[in-house]
């Protein structure tokens, strides 16, 4: 059986992460929750309510990563998956991570991002020249990094496909299945 890294943190975002994990489990696809360490992680529920200027955070449900960063071989995946929600933020400095996102860039393999997930690719210097989908508050981190910004529900860019938040679900996550299968 094939399988998928879904990367997380705390903070990553409900939706973000339940909706890939249960999709590649639909595909035939193990999905392989990674984090910076083998633990249980506390998700968050986004949303920006009428009238807000910030997204309003609500606890979500928790999730257990099977592996840490520092155990992935990423020769052993399919393809990978950044999920959104606050923990991109802090995660992207992992230097094991770093790596792993580099190896599935330079080897043309399936890659999806959705929300915050951008900054761990800019971070990592992946997103030169590359169109990409994110979160309107995200659209610095990746055109600082040399990405393009574009603001639909999905977008593919050779082996990367990105949506911008949750709402996208539906859109993105169908093309990077297929890029998998």
């Amino acid at each position: 059986m094939k399988k998928a890294l879904i990367i997380i943190g705390d903070a990553s975002e409900t939706l973000d992460t339940m909706y890939p994990y249960y999709r590649l489990q639909e595909a035939g696809i193990q999905p392989v929750v990674a984090a910076p360490e083998k633990r249980k992680y506390q998700m968050v529920m986004h949303e920006v309510k009428p009238g807000w200027t910030i997204t309003k955070e609500w606890e979500g449900y928790t999730i257990e990563s099977e592996i840490s960063f520092g155990d992935v071989d990423p020769r052993d995946y399919a393809g990978i998956f950044y999920s959104g929600g606050r923990a991109p933020e802090y995660i992207r400095y992992d230097p094991n991570l770093v790596s792993i996102t580099k190896y599935f860039f330079e080897n043309h393999l399936p890659i999806a991002s959705v929300c915050h997930g951008v900054e761990i690719p800019a971070y990592a210097d992946c997103v030169r020249g590359r169109k990409m989908a994110t979160v309107e508050k995200c659209r610095f981190d990746l055109e600082s990094q040399g990405g393009i910004f574009v603001n639909e529900p999905c977008v593919v860019d050779k082996n990367l496909v990105s949506g911008r938040t949750y709402h996208d679900n539906g859109h993105y996550l169908a093309p990077w299945i297929k890029m998998l299968e």
